[in-house]
């Protein structure tokens, strides 16, 4: 008499699912961290050694260049040879973009610094794919929390980042975060050795195909909508996040006290990913956006309240809240508009224009702070804000059936 095997996916597919999503969490770790040493040093780092103040954050602006145009080579990569085999390019970035920075800062040169962080944006965009990976790990009913658990492995980067930079900045006078760049393209290093052991999947026949033409999967007005909702989402984040640094250091702030709110902002980011998951299974992602991008008007909100430690502390909390829920909510709705072999050009398509968008925030960031101060770059968020919600409205209200995929 045979008997039915307990668990169907034992042996399958997802044999692997569970030690595959700890790898990928543990890398998002470790690469979140290098993404948060960038943050927290690149407008500081530009703004000495820039030939003028309104360029202070164009190595951020270039750092999110980056993670747009290699967005789609990334996507190509995985498509064709595999995910780890982007994975894997992507951290050789990461030791780039960490090696490039310290020889930028001994020589003393603004424009490779800037070089070095297209390098940086393509490892960013990298490890941002290891979200939609964790669904392929695992069956489907359990994605929304496989993403969201990988993506909680950025809370661990919200404290090394910070840490890194502070216990490294000034190891190496004069050269200030000298030693802190050396120290990202270690941590890069080991992040490559974490996702040597992950085991996916090589791409199938049909997936290397592709699927349908990306023109009739992008005219579905549900992708329209969970992409305009990454968007916004992912761009306020950076376009706030990138002048706070700097606006909080020409407010009187200590170096010390810029590392500590961008450390709790981080933390804010990933923290909500261990019930996020969770709360898109029971309530749907739709709801969760509409929470994440009233978290972001509250950031704004309470950030044009005043300019004290308190004030910049909890708009960037608030601002981190609102990202994970509007970001893991869109990225849960993205999911839902493509077929199994459609994924990572859908995908590398969705997070191409995610980034791409916020670019132009990260570039337009910079300026509003040098020209009109903080309040103008928290008051222009609103906008935006309101075109996502309008939109997220509209597309909820019209959802009377699953959509045709």
């Amino acid at each position: 008499m045979s008997h039915a095997d307990p668990n169907p996916y034992a042996h399958g597919p997802y044999a692997h699912g569970t030690a595959n999503v700890l790898r990928l969490a543990t890398a998002q770790a470790l690469a979140g961290a290098n993404a948060v040493v960038v943050y927290a040093t690149g407008a500081i780092v530009g703004n000495t050694l820039s030939p003028s103040p309104a360029l202070a954050t164009l190595p951020l602006s270039v750092f999110v260049v980056g993670m747009a145009v290699c967005t789609i080579p990334a996507g190509a990569i995985a498509r064709r040879y595999g995910r780890r085999a982007a994975f894997l390019a992507g951290t050789g970035c990461g030791v780039l973009v960490g090696l490039l920075s310290a020889l930028a800062v001994i020589l003393g040169s603004f424009w490779l610094f800037c070089a070095a962080m297209i390098p940086g944006g393509a490892y960013a965009a990298v490890v941002l794919s290891f979200r939609f990976a964790a669904t392929d790990c695992v069956e489907p009913e359990r994605r929304p929390r496989a993403m969201s658990v990988v993506m909680a492995g950025g809370v661990f980067a919200g404290v090394i980042g910070p840490q890194l930079v502070t216990v490294t900045m000034d190891v190496w006078p004069p050269h200030l975060f000298l030693a802190t760049f050396l120290a990202q393209a270690a941590v890069a290093a080991l992040s490559a050795l974490v996702l040597v052991g992950v085991r996916l999947p090589m791409p199938t026949a049909a997936e290397v195909a592709g699927g349908r033409p990306l023109g009739v999967i992008v005219r579905q007005p549900r992708f329209i909508t969970a992409v305009l909702c990454g968007v916004v989402s992912y761009l306020l984040m950076n376009f706030i996040m990138t002048a706070a640094p700097l606006a909080m250091r020409l407010c009187g702030l200590s170096q010390e006290v810029s590392n500590l709110g961008l450390q709790w902002h981080v933390i804010a980011m990933y923290a909500p990913s261990f019930v996020t998951g969770r709360l898109v299974e029971r309530f749907g992602a739709s709801r969760i956006v509409f929470a994440g991008l009233g978290l972001i008007a509250a950031s704004a909100v309470v950030g044009l309240g005043g300019v004290d430690v308190a004030h910049f502390w909890i708009s960037l909390i608030l601002l981190g809240v609102g990202w994970n829920f509007g970001f893991l909510g869109a990225s849960a709705l993205v999911l839902e508009c493509h077929r199994p072999e459609e994924k990572t050009q859908v995908q590398s398509l969705n997070d191409f224009i995610v980034f791409g968008t916020m670019a132009l925030g990260s570039f337009a960031s910079g300026g509003l702070l040098a020209a009109f101060g903080w309040d103008s770059v928290l008051w222009v968020s609103f906008v935006p804000l309101a075109a996502a919600i309008a939109a997220l409205a509209v597309t909820a209200s019209s959802r009377t059936a699953p959509a045709t995929v």
